[in-house]
């Protein structure tokens, strides 16, 4: 999903108790307003007025026409003058699409010298988005309030991430996530409703036997696979016994098949993300997962053992990071490292994490994996780059998804010379003590989807159009207050669902 073919739709709330005039002034200061976001180089995604909205059939028109247009991924309301809240009822209540209610004012300050009345009554955006407030509120719609000069840098930086976050809940309305065999073996956290998924996340999860892949894998030709090997000696770094001619290279080359005929597999059902499971691998030559590491890059979803709630998330978050650096990631909690104040968890997998988090050149290797039908697999193997990023997840808790954020900083590993695997380090934040212990009270995954990109806050806001429960893990928690959150949010959202 490009963001230049996408739209955010822009409606300002006025009334004609001031006269035509201000109506017209209202028009002409919006369409400067929308213009200057435009030009601003700031936003991912072209902002579209629709127009002063000066009664109930007016908002009800432009509302149910932003809900049949595909391109419009979200609304920004702003009440230039005083806009009396019933007006507002109907459209608001037909509105099915992100909302933000920007407040703000289009001159920056008071001129203190010329102020009147006439000014006064133009201007009311002070108490019009209050009245707005009120209206949203009671009808306990999710929306994002960014306050703000409508000029400033730091106002564009938060229309941007919600931007960002309406391209991706709109690319996961109709995420297709194939799944090659089952959720492994009794393990529970991974499983998940996919009924109750589709209809609160947009999730579609459907099955695919291992044996309607294969056909693809074996319909790759030579040349292909040439090609494609050509491109991996530009990117990668190849261990001796992996290039041509080497006694692993084979190897190599059925990952490379494998990639190929996974990719047009998916593109022949329209699907985003896909899941894996070792133990589903008849036909297969190996794992596939260098074709993972290799599809997470370009975009598509992964989740290991058919976890389905990470492989769309991990999509999710790569749609919200379109053209910021970084990288997002599949990631699992493998092993914890006891060391003070730099305690950390060793995150990594079999074989599938995305090289878009690479901190030095990837490193085609070939080794045996020791798990399920497996067998000798290829792989990339790298460290992840330094930085702060966020670990999330999203976990059904039978009433209701949550979702669970926790800040981390990511470290420099040291070697591992015979664990041939792509990795990161990185300590919880506040620290290993609050932040495992939290994550863990919460109920969260041993996988996560993980994006050095992606801020809470945009997950914040993710979680809000999806009116799902969430949980943020930061330098600020601690654990009798977390405790108390959860129960606290158990009351609150047996509640919100007989309010709803």
């Amino acid at each position: 999903m490009a963001f230049k073919d996408l739209e955010v739709w822009f409606i300002t709330g006025a009334q004609l108790l001031y006269g035509g005039d201000a109506v017209v002034s209202v028009d002409a200061h919006s369409n400067e307003m929308v213009a200057g976001l435009n030009a601003s180089g700031n936003l991912p995604v072209k902002v579209v007025y629709k127009g002063t909205a000066n009664s109930s059939s007016e908002i009800s028109e432009i509302m149910r026409a932003a809900n049949g247009d595909t391109k419009c991924i979200g609304m920004i309301t702003w009440m230039h003058t005083f806009s009396p809240a019933k007006m507002w009822i109907h459209g608001l209540m037909d509105f099915k699409k992100p909302l933000l209610h920007l407040h703000t004012q289009f001159n920056q300050q008071i001129p203190w010298s010329e102020i009147d009345m006439d000014y006064m009554n133009l201007n009311q955006s002070a108490h019009g988005d209050r009245e707005f407030g009120f209206i949203t509120s009671r009808l306990r719609k999710p929306r994002k309030i960014v306050v703000g000069y409508w000029k400033d840098k730091s106002t564009h930086d938060k229309i941007s991430g919600w931007m960002r976050v309406c391209a991706a809940h709109a690319d996961a309305q109709d995420m297709l996530i194939i799944r090659f065999g089952d959720n492994m073996n009794n393990v529970a956290v991974t499983d998940g409703d996919k009924v109750e998924a589709e209809i609160r996340l947009g999730y579609h999860v459907d099955n695919a036997p291992i044996a309607k892949l294969v056909p693809f894998v074996n319909a790759v030709t030579e040349a292909e696979i040439d090609e494609l090997i050509a491109v991996y000696e530009k990117l990668y770094d190849f261990a001796d016994d992996c290039k041509k001619g080497a006694e692993k290279h084979i190897s190599v080359r059925q990952a490379a098949a494998q990639e190929i005929g996974l990719r047009r597999f998916l593109e022949s059902k329209g699907a985003k993300a896909f899941t894996t499971s070792f133990n589903e691998l008849e036909g297969m030559s190996q794992l596939m997962g260098f074709a993972s590491q290799r599809l997470m890059a370009e975009g598509y979803g992964f989740g290991a053992e058919g976890d389905w709630k990470t492989a769309a998330l991990t999509r999710t978050m790569w749609v919200m990071a379109q053209g910021l650096p970084g990288g997002c990631s599949f990631l699992e909690d493998y092993v914890l490292n006891f060391d003070g104040a730099n305690s950390s968890i060793l995150q990594s997998h079999m074989l599938e994490i995305n090289p878009e988090i690479a901190g030095n050149k990837p490193r085609i290797e070939v080794h045996f994996l020791g798990i399920g039908d497996a067998g000798v697999c290829a792989r990339l193997i790298f460290q992840a780059h330094e930085g702060s990023g966020i670990a999330t997840t999203i976990v059904d808790m039978g009433n209701r998804f949550r979702m669970i954020v926790n800040e981390v900083e990511v470290i420099k590993p040291e070697a591992l010379p015979k664990l041939p695997v792509a990795c990161a380090l990185w300590i919880p934040q506040p620290n290993i003590e609050v932040g495992a212990g939290a994550w863990i009270t919460a109920g969260g995954t041993h996988h996560s989807s993980f994006s050095f990109s992606i801020t809470t806050d945009m997950m914040e806001d993710y979680a809000e159009i999806l009116d799902i429960e969430m949980l943020i893990i930061d330098k600020d928690t601690n654990i009798r207050q977390f405790k108390q959150d959860i129960r606290n949010n158990e009351v609150y959202y047996m509640l919100n669902k007989a309010l709803r």
